[in-house]
């Protein structure tokens, strides 16, 4: 995936902002206890010159010295920790804290980009998705069963709406548990407003605090990317295009919202073809959600797309009523 130069060193430029952050704030908390618990201060102090001593030890190989100071360190450190707790601050308090604990907020592991890098890499190229905002409202502590009805027996599923709700909630739970293990594909089927982009955010948001990078299109944004990847004329736009077709082929984890509202022609249907077979081959995980039946999925796209999707995803249809409706009702009966 290559960005431009300014665009990388815009991800680095936060990484470093990022780091000092994080030393400040170490700063001042260390600052903080000291000053509430002085014999931090000293401890500390005789940590480091005991760490002096063990240097010029470990250059003339006095090894039962060395052994003797790093067991002192040792109890040194744990009398630090034992005086913070009896404080009533958290045994940790004087660790540097990080925003990502796999790469220290250097954005790589052993010369290899971190998870969050990449993630800040599609943070970059999608930023107009807006998806780290609608995560904050949308996600499984937001999520609620109270919009599905317990009072009648969908006859398609042999479900109440709201059993339908809680299984397919459960399932999608133990997809994101199993995720580095077993990577499956979603495919969300229900009418308008029944929950189905709620929920594909509630499995975005766990994957991405785990680590995993994720993309969010709809459908609509999803073939104009396409569009513009395969006939673009501008070389800074066939650039952008190219970085985006590259990483809806390599994330973790790619969303495609509401399939079957663009405009379908053969194009869409080459296109998406090859965006579920190479991710398939990839063994990279897709979520499909569509207001669109299985018939209609076979008849709007080609057979291809149809046995890929039935033989590889796992189905999950919601039913109810229009949530956004009911809470529209409710609002004004309030």
């Amino acid at each position: 995936m290559a960005l431009k130069n300014d665009q990388y060193n815009q991800i680095l430029r936060e990484y470093d902002e990022r780091r000092f952050r994080n030393k400040h704030e170490l700063d001042e908390r260390i600052k903080e206890a000291y000053q509430a618990i002085p014999r931090l201060k000293e401890l500390e102090d005789e940590i480091i010159s005991i760490s002096a001593r063990s240097g010029r030890l470990a250059l003339f190989g006095n090894t039962k010295e060395l052994d003797e100071l790093t067991e002192r360190t040792s109890k040194l450190k744990e009398e630090q920790i034992q005086l913070l707790i009896d404080n009533g601050y958290p045994a940790d308090y004087l660790n540097m804290r990080y925003e990502c604990n796999k790469c220290n907020d250097t954005g790589f592991i052993d010369n290899a980009k971190c998870t969050c890098f990449k993630q800040a890499i599609a943070d970059l190229i999608y930023e107009g998705s807006n998806i780290k905002s609608i995560l904050e409202r949308e996600n499984f502590s937001k999520f609620s069963f109270k919009y599905y009805s317990d009072d009648y027996i969908d006859e398609s599923i042999g479900l109440s709406p709201l059993s339908n709700m809680q299984k397919i909630v459960a399932s999608c739970k133990s997809f994101i548990r199993h995720f580095d293990k077993k990577r499956e594909n979603l495919l969300l089927l229900g009418n308008t407003g029944v929950g189905k982009t709620f929920l594909a955010n509630c499995i975005a948001k766990e994957l991405l605090d785990r680590g995993y990078t994720v993309i969010y299109l709809t459908a609509f944004r999803l073939f104009d990317i396409l569009e513009k990847y395969k006939f673009g004329k501008e070389a800074e736009n066939t650039l952008a295009a190219a970085n985006q077709f590259e990483y809806i082929l390599d994330c973790d984890m790619l969303i495609i919202d509401d399939l079957g509202t663009e405009l379908s022609n053969s194009f869409t249907t080459s296109q998406l073809y090859l965006i579920i077979n190479e991710r398939l081959l990839r063994q990279k995980s897709t979520l499909i959600s569509t207001n669109l039946s299985l018939d209609n999925l076979n008849n709007n796209y080609s057979e291809r797309i149809y046995s890929r999707i039935i033989s590889n995803y796992c189905i999950r249809r919601i039913v109810g009523e229009d949530i956004r409706l009911q809470k529209a009702i409710c609002s004004k009966d309030a």
